[in-house]
């Protein structure tokens, strides 16, 4: 008799954990962040299948947030979920979430905090995140209604330092189905549920709008177009990184100084590109900084009229003087 092999979504998600690791030297660890959703529990149980196979070593870690009563106990659950598939360690991480930014921003900065500081002593090689493609098309859609820029509109990156996302191009039914086939009971956050997370709205009402208005196939069409942003932004930030290199007189202190008539050769999204990187160089909290602030320090360079210096985050300003553009600590003597 043929050997019958695993159902088709299993198939893909061990695929897709494989691929993503082909890289990985042999014992490093790989944990998976997982919350027990079923995108992340699909992923949980391909790592303990794939691991062993590329001699690699496998953990699991599961955040609890503290938001929800039981949260603690889900959380042990998880963990005993991940031992029970070979994961070792799997552990729990427990976290304060604060208020800044939102009730979204705030959890997830708590979480990827945990996440790192568990790798860092862990020495893990490399974090798997379950985002998978309606994820990556959230993203893009939540892009779009801020009016960000192309950078934001590439939305999830595949690799991000340790974080590696094997599912970006995968749909969320197949990690539905990748459960069910293993007799995964995944947990279903009320959370994905709450309409007062924007997230929310955009995945119950927003995409299946669109896919009902524009036919099926939007949220595939909008993880490609990010794919295809990602490439132009990676090519234009290796671009303004050249040329910031070209046009900077001084990067030293806390000050910097770039030559306008350098940076008054450049296209529009270089040019601010490279003001951006000189802000930040300068002392300006990335976070803090917005297309407002960028556009604010441009006309310095592109509309001079003799105008006095632009405020920005963090006590700094921005200054023409004689040619230079100066940023630093405000007031710039």
């Amino acid at each position: 008799m043929a050997r019958v092999g695993p159902h088709p979504a299993v198939a893909d998600v061990r695929r897709a954990v494989r691929e993503a690791l082909a890289d990985v030297p042999h014992d490093a660890l790989i944990l998976a962040a997982c919350s027990g959703g079923a995108d992340s529990l699909a992923l949980a149980a391909a790592l303990a299948f794939v691991a062993p196979r590329l001699r690699l070593r496998a953990g699991l870690l599961t955040v609890d947030h503290q938001l929800q009563p039981g949260s603690a106990q889900r959380a042990r659950t998880v963990a005993e979920t991940g031992g029970e598939m070979g994961l070792a360690p799997a552990e729990v991480l427990t976290v304060d979430v604060g208020t800044a930014g939102g009730p979204e921003a705030a959890a997830r900065e708590a979480r990827y905090a945990a996440l790192a500081e568990a790798a860092d002593r862990l020495e893990a090689e490399a974090v798997l995140l379950g985002h998978t493609r309606d994820d990556q098309a959230e993203t893009v859609l939540l892009g779009l209604a801020r009016g960000s820029g192309p950078r934001s509109l590439s939305g999830m990156a595949a690799r991000a330092g340790r974080y590696r996302r094997p599912l970006l191009h995968l749909p969320r039914d197949t990690t539905v189905a990748a459960c069910r086939a293993q007799d995964l009971t995944p947990w279903d956050d009320p959370h994905n549920e709450d309409p007062r997370y924007t997230r929310v709205r955009v995945r119950r009402k927003v995409l299946p709008l669109l896919e009902a208005e524009l036919g099926p196939g939007v949220a595939e069409a909008l993880a490609r177009t990010a794919a295809m942003a990602r490439q132009d932004a990676d090519a234009l930030d290796a671009w303004a990184e050249t040329a910031y290199q070209d046009c900077a007189l001084s990067d030293i202190g806390g000050s910097v100084k770039v030559a306008v008539a350098e940076l008054d050769k450049l296209p529009d999204a270089v040019r601010r590109r490279v003001l951006r990187r000189a802000a930040i160089a300068a002392g300006v909290p990335s976070g803090a900084l917005s297309a407002t602030h960028i556009l604010a320090v441009d006309r310095l360079v592109t509309h001079w009229r003799g105008q006095k210096a632009v405020d920005l985050p963090g006590g700094l300003s921005a200054v023409r003087r004689y040619g230079t553009l100066i940023l630093a600590i405000s007031p710039i003597p």
